[in-house]
């Protein structure tokens, strides 16, 4: 998951995390514009070590968003070249994804003095993301097969989700 929250006074601030049943993996700011070259980085070095330790035996399933940066040549060159280690699920154009997006924008806007900068913004994010409740991210992880169904059913169409 990626995320941009913008702030009232202008800017943004950009987070990515990833999330499986067992465990929320560390979020980290990116500070640069994500390209497909940022992207890769992050792959290489967050979701694959995260991959590689939670699922040591390969059964991991990769999900992430049609975004041009995640479809990009060199980046799906790469999830193949590691699909011993973990699978890479394919994801239907115009398809929801599991997105922990929502529960952080909730937060930052239920805050009673919100960020006064983008430095406290990014904070609050980082400090949020690591306090989602185990049962917030393991019911969107179930809710996956019957994302899957609508999404099948919708042919790739809007869905509830």
């Amino acid at each position: 998951m990626h995320m941009g929250i913008r702030q009232a006074g202008g800017g943004s601030v950009m987070i990515w995390a990833m999330f499986c049943w067992e465990t929320l993996c560390p979020g980290i700011h990116v500070d640069v514009t994500l390209t497909r070259t940022t992207y890769l980085n992050i792959a290489a070095e967050q979701a694959h070590p995260f991959m590689a330790v939670v699922f040591p035996d390969g059964s991991g399933l990769f999900q992430q968003d049609n975004t041009p940066c995640h479809t990009a040549e060199i980046v799906q060159e790469w999830f193949e070249e590691h699909d011993t280690e973990f699978k890479m699920l394919t994801w239907l154009p115009n398809s929801p994804d599991l997105s922990l997006r929502d529960v952080l924008e909730k937060q930052v806007r239920s805050m009673q003095a919100p960020p006064h900068n983008l430095q406290d913004l990014k904070d609050l994010l980082l400090t949020s993301w690591c306090q989602i409740p185990q049962d917030t991210f393991r019911s969107l992880v179930e809710s996956m097969p019957r994302q899957v169904r609508a999404i099948l059913a919708a042919r790739g169409g809007p869905t509830q989700y």
